[in-house]
């Protein structure tokens, strides 16, 4: 028989009141690691960032990257970029839903422990919320399901943003 992986679980109030490097997602009381970015990731993490920054003003919005988002009321995820309304206040953690979220996959991301962070965006009302492979497949998550991303420019439902693959890809250092 193996042995079970013991679970230490902790209040949210050390969560919260912690500081991990990378920051730490907060799930069910239980403090998961992020996987560590790579160069590829870094870099597409950056031409997001980049690309809703020189738009920041004109669509009303801030662009963070790695921001604590309360997704209910025990669970914290940290997405590698996040886009907010900047119509509302200043959180220091998120509790509103962003307009969007991206995640850039890692080499140690699994599939299953990103289907349940995309799904509790979801969950929180994020419209939306996008995957992108640093090796080429570019993905959207809605309905429960990873669809494929189009490479045609498309607006943020909820916002004046517009998202252009094309164009962040140019931003790619």
């Amino acid at each position: 028989m193996a042995a079970s992986a013991q679970v230490t679980r902790v209040p949210v109030e050390v969560y919260l009141s912690s500081s991990y490097e990378p920051d730490a997602e907060y799930v069910d009381g239980v403090i998961e690691e992020r996987p560590m970015g790579e160069f590829d990731h870094s870099s597409w993490q950056h031409a997001i960032e980049l690309w809703f920054a020189q738009h920041a003003k004109e669509w009303r919005v801030r662009v963070r990257p790695e921001l604590r988002v309360q997704v209910s009321h025990g669970n914290f995820r940290v997405p590698d970029v996040t886009v907010l309304d900047r119509n509302l206040p200043v959180e220091q953690v998120i509790t509103h839903p962003p307009i969007a979220v991206f995640e850039i996959l890692s080499p140690e991301d699994t599939v299953s422990r990103m289907m349940n962070k995309l799904a509790d965006y979801e969950r929180m009302g994020i419209q939306t919320i996008l995957v992108l492979d640093p090796n080429g497949t570019h993905f959207r998550y809605s309905g429960g399901e990873l669809g494929k991303l189009p490479s045609a420019a498309f607006d943020l439902p909820g916002s004046a943003c517009r998202f252009d693959l094309a164009e962040i890809e140019k931003l790619l250092d």
